[in-house]
Parts: structure tokens; C-alpha cells; sequence
């Protein structure tokens, strides 16, 4: 087959997934006031009261959905499910690359997320366009996209995103700190899968930040010696990377060595779709300047 009908042939098959994809999030709402439905004539039944009178007239139907169901259909599902309904099976594969012309500095940062992140390839950027990027790394079955981008030779931006249906988080960098800038110098780099540290994502909003941070990673041995964190406080994520070791047979006794690099990161959107898709919904975007944006905490 010629490759231009190779290629035509890949966008509509993304274009296919992506108009499901939006059909079943159009009935999101939906299922989820039928599983509510569902479930407090479970908790009725369990518990031998009478129904509610709003659910009597439905309650055939529902019943006959109920008896029907497994353990795996009885729960509540929505689009998150259908974005990441493979994560655990199969260890993402993540394309690391810049934005245009980058600078030294923004190289070599690059080149240390790509060690970071295992099962990575860092993508030399050269001049292709980001739906020529996003294209390619489909193409190449990556899970992943990961930018990183600069201001004057310094990274101030990470976007993250998930192939091949989306969604994007756009976070700002700030503070970053590579590995031969350590005080003392780096720790040797680790390539075992890390474990994960998500401290303090607590919200809803804080969990689907986490979950598309934990899904760059694959899944860990039990007995793996690397540790990635990202830590929220006051909805800025710090980022860690260290590796530990034991003194002897003691599990009191353990000494941290910092591997780098070091960011601070902030979330200020995340969009519904892929990187190329400006017209793609926005799920959250940052309004610092509200009055009672000092209030809250999103994550």
C-alpha cells in the first residue's frame, strides 16, 4: 500500500476513535443517574427497606439491569476509563521531546526526563509541526507525548500527552535543577521502574492530575531500590528523584541519595483531547485571578 494511503487511512481510524470516544462521553451523565438509580435499590434490597417511591415505576427494568450484571459492569464508569481502560496491561512507551530550537540546557534536560522515565525515546523535535509530531508518535504506537519547553534557556514548561485520545496537562516548571547543578553531585542513574510517591492528591481533580502521572510509569518490582515523588502542597507539585540503600539487615536504617533532576511544577489546564486539537473541551483550566482564587485549592 502506498504510504500516502497508509497515512489516510490512520487519520480516519483516529478520527473514528475519537468520534466513539465522545459518544460514550456524551453518555456519561447519563449512566451515572442510572447507576445511582441501580444502586440504592441494591442498598434497599440489602437491607430490607421499602424502595423509593421515585424509583418504583423504573424498578423493573432496573432490576432486570442488576441480575444481568457482573462484578466488573456494576461499578460507575466514565471517559477516564475509556483514556486509560489499559493501563497495568502493557508498560506505556513515551515520547520525550522539545519545543523548536531548543537550547543546550533545554537538550540536556530533555535527555535527563527521557532517563527518568523508563520505556522512553527522546525525539529530536527539528522543525515538524505538533500534529505532524502527534501523527507520528500514534503511528509509533507511543502511549505518551511529553514537551518540554523554555523561556531564555530555562525549562518553564511540561505538557503531557496521552495518546492516542487525549487528555493533554499543561503544567509550568519552575526552579529546575539537573543533575551535574546538584549540590554534591548526582547519584548514579538508576533503570529499574520506580516506585511512585503521590503525596497530597486529594481532590478529584488532584487523583485524575495524579493518575496521568502515574500512567508515564510502568508498573515496579516489589524489591526496586528507586523512588520518583511528586508531592503536592498548596497545588505546587514538587518532583523528586532519589534511590535508597540499607545499612546491612535493618529496615530502620536507610540512607537517601538524590538522583535529579528537580522541578517545582503548577497545572494550569488540561484539555480533553490531543496536543493538536484546539478545539478540544477544557476539563480545567487555572484563574488565578479570581477573588477567591487564594482560597482554594484544586488539587
Amino acid at each position: 500500500m502506498p504510504a500516502s494511503s497508509s497515512a489516510a487511512a490512520s487519520h480516519r481510524r483516529q478520527a473514528r476513535l475519537r468520534r466513539e470516544y465522545l459518544y460514550r462521553k456524551s453518555l456519561s451523565t447519563k449512566e451515572s443517574s442510572s447507576y445511582e438509580a441501580k444502586r440504592r435499590i441494591r442498598d434497599a434490597l440489602s437491607q430490607g427497606k421499602s424502595l423509593p417511591t421515585e424509583l418504583r415505576a423504573s424498578y423493573d427494568k432496573l432490576k432486570q439491569d442488576i441480575d444481568h450484571e457482573d462484578a466488573k459492569h456494576e461499578a460507575n464508569t466514565s471517559h477516564v476509563d475509556d483514556e486509560y481502560g489499559d493501563a497495568g496491561w502493557t508498560d506505556p512507551r513515551v515520547c520525550v521531546t522539545t519545543s523548536r530550537s531548543p537550547s543546550s540546557r533545554l537538550k540536556q534536560f530533555a535527555k535527563e526526563v527521557k532517563l527518568l522515565i523508563p520505556n522512553s525515546t527522546r525525539v529530536n523535535r527539528g522543525s515538524q509541526r505538533v500534529d505532524e509530531l502527534v501523527d507520528d508518535c500514534k503511528t509509533s504506537d507511543f502511549t505518551d507525548l511529553v514537551v518540554v519547553q523554555e523561556t531564555r534557556g530555562e525549562p518553564d514548561g511540561l505538557i503531557v500527552c496521552h495518546l492516542p485520545l487525549g487528555p493533554t496537562a499543561y503544567f509550568t516548571l519552575n526552579g529546575a535543577v539537573l543533575r551535574h547543578d546538584l549540590d554534591g553531585g548526582a547519584a548514579p542513574m538508576s533503570e529499574a521502574y520506580p516506585h511512585l510517591i503521590l503525596n497530597q492528591f486529594n481532590s478529584e481533580l488532584g487523583k485524575r492530575v495524579g493518575n496521568i502521572l502515574k500512567c508515564l510509569f510502568p508498573i515496579p518490582k516489589v524489591d526496586t531500590r528507586r523512588i520518583v515523588t511528586f508531592s503536592n502542597d498548596n497545588d505546587h507539585i514538587s518532583f523528586r528523584h532519589h534511590v535508597y540503600s540499607k545499612e546491612g539487615n535493618s529496615e530502620d536504617k536507610v540512607t537517601l541519595y538524590e538522583v535529579g533532576p528537580r522541578f517545582e511544577m503548577r497545572l494550569y489546564q488540561i484539555k480533553l483531547g490531543t496536543l493538536e486539537m484546539k478545539d478540544a473541551e477544557t476539563e480545567y483550566v487555572l484563574r488565578p485571578y479570581m477573588n477567591t482564587a487564594s482560597k482554594k485549592k484544586a488539587l
